[in-house]
């Protein structure tokens, strides 16, 4: 029914805006800036969750072999890109400017479609490709805080973020879900991140990190991979029961509303250039959502 449609909308929204404000918290105001370990323990929380609720029947979980596992891996790999260049860049920008970088992925996607496949982008979602780039390199000209190592970590999660929605979209198995896709990427980052733990500076540095006994870290770190999962189950749930097309629109309109409510939350510094910057990109990508017709990527 129509009104069951909008009770997962809104509850996807709120786990969305709740989720994203948990991470900036944890990363910025505690600064807790080692995202080998903070994306390491999301993933390997939502890997057992995500197994647990396939045991009890919570959830629709095959199992997954390894001829269909490993065509994903690719995929897999610019997952581990997107997070942990996410948490980087999160740490460092304000969210408002996060959200006005990462919507040029989908510049990335088109100009990999355009290149790979030939495919023809309509005037008006062209119109708004170019909304989106050129906010996305006018952004950093009239940032007052203007921070390189952030927005050049932002560039490489933009770039995982666009490269995974063309795979996601036109490579994945078919023999696939959503939750096995996912399932994959929870494994293959947790082995990856542990990985490079040490190498990174990141364990040797968590040890020594001041808040580290800290209820509010704790309850921080914990509430992060809770809903970072609860944030999964609400797009597959969202999904599934409605097109991409509206999918996209609940998606902008949680981004929105993180943007609108984050400057009452977290300390902001603007000014009328950047802002515009803000505005232009998502009004670049609402006319990118009012334009497909077709499956948005």
């Amino acid at each position: 029914m129509q009104w069951r449609r909008h009770v997962a909308g809104f509850a996807f929204c709120f786990v969305f805006v709740v989720s994203c404000f948990t991470n900036k918290f944890v990363l910025s105001v505690l600064k807790f800036t080692f995202p080998t370990l903070f994306q390491g323990w999301q993933t390997s929380v939502g890997a057992v969750l995500l197994l647990l609720c396939g045991k009890l029947g919570w959830v629709e979980l095959s199992r997954i072999s390894r001829s269909a596992a490993l065509p994903w891996i690719p995929a897999s790999l610019l997952f581990v890109g997107n997070i942990y260049a996410g948490s980087r860049a999160l740490s460092r920008i304000d969210i408002p400017f996060f959200f006005t970088l990462q919507n040029c992925s989908h510049v990335v996607s088109h100009v990999i479609l355009r290149v790979a496949h030939g495919q023809k982008t309509q005037r008006l979602k062209s119109i708004s490709i170019c909304l989106l780039l050129l906010s996305a390199i006018n952004l950093p000209l009239c940032d007052p805080k203007f921070d390189y190592g952030g927005y050049l970590w932002a560039v490489g999660h933009l770039l995982c973020v666009g490269g995974y929605r063309v795979f996601q979209v036109h490579y994945k198995p078919s023999n696939l879900s959503d939750l096995e896709q996912q399932c994959i990427n929870y494994w293959f980052s947790v082995l990856l991140l542990a990985a490079a733990a040490h190498p990174t500076g990141d364990l040797v540095g968590a040890l020594e990190f001041p808040s580290l006994q800290s209820h509010t870290f704790h309850c921080g770190c914990c509430a992060s991979a809770l809903l970072g999962f609860l944030l999964l189950l609400a797009t597959v749930k969202l999904k599934s029961g409605l097109s991409q097309e509206h999918f996209g629109i609940w998606n902008f309109l949680s981004k929105v509303t993180a943007m609108s409510l984050s400057p009452f939350i977290f300390s902001m510094d603007s000014n009328a250039p950047s802002l515009m910057c803000v505005v232009i990109s998502h009004a670049g990508e609402a006319l990118l959502v009012y334009s497909d017709r077709e499956p948005q990527l």
